[in-house]
């Protein structure tokens, strides 16, 4: 059974991005996603429309309970919730007194839109990978001064509840580096 909750899309203009540091040299840009995650109702009302609330529709009526560690102990909208992320607790990264944002290992509020701040606090090795363009799926360019380039966020591709990736070939790769540039001449033929 699929995960009723939905990560919502990424826009345009809710994405991170680094200002070139130097003339003539193009951004890096993060995606993120626009804000915490959404919980699809499978019931629809008299018109036949479902739709879709935030957490805190119910978690802001109801109190935290601690002692969830596995989808067995959870009820309502998280049953068939596949969880598989080593021994954390639900609010080990889920904020029990602000239902639609995160929160650190500190106790400190981060923002569902800033996740890879709470996944880079265990995750640190994959952090320095990705900050150094090995990890995290990349589309654009390697080099900036002849294109920008685009990464991906953890969430793009893991999904937090169950974050094990099965081993994979890339099939995507730098435009500069290794995919044929249309717009030049190969006079090497």
């Amino acid at each position: 059974m699929p995960s009723p909750i939905v990560a919502q899309a990424i826009s345009e203009t809710e994405r991170k991005s680094s200002a070139p540091s130097e003339p003539g040299r193009h951004a890096v840009v993060v995606r993120r996603p626009d804000g915490p995650p959404l919980i699809e109702l499978a019931a629809t009302d008299p018109q036949g429309r479902s739709g879709q609330v935030a957490c805190s529709t119910c978690h802001s009526v109801r109190p935290p309970n601690l002692a969830n560690r596995s989808s067995d102990s959870l009820d309502e909208f998280h049953q068939g919730l596949t969880f598989n992320h080593g021994t954390l607790a639900c609010y080990a990264c889920h904020n029990p007194e602000q239902s639609d944002a995160l929160r650190l290992a500190d106790g400190s509020v981060v923002e569902y839109r800033d996740v890879m701040t709470l996944c880079s606090q265990c995750h640190a090795a994959q952090a320095t990978a990705f900050r150094h363009g090995a990890h995290g799926g990349m589309n654009g360019h390697w080099d900036l001064s002849r294109g920008p380039q685009t990464k991906n966020n953890c969430i793009d591709c893991h999904d937090p509840h169950e974050p094990s990736y099965p081993k994979m070939i890339v099939g995507f790769k730098p435009r500069d580096r290794f995919l044929k540039d249309e717009t030049k001449h190969d006079d090497h033929k």
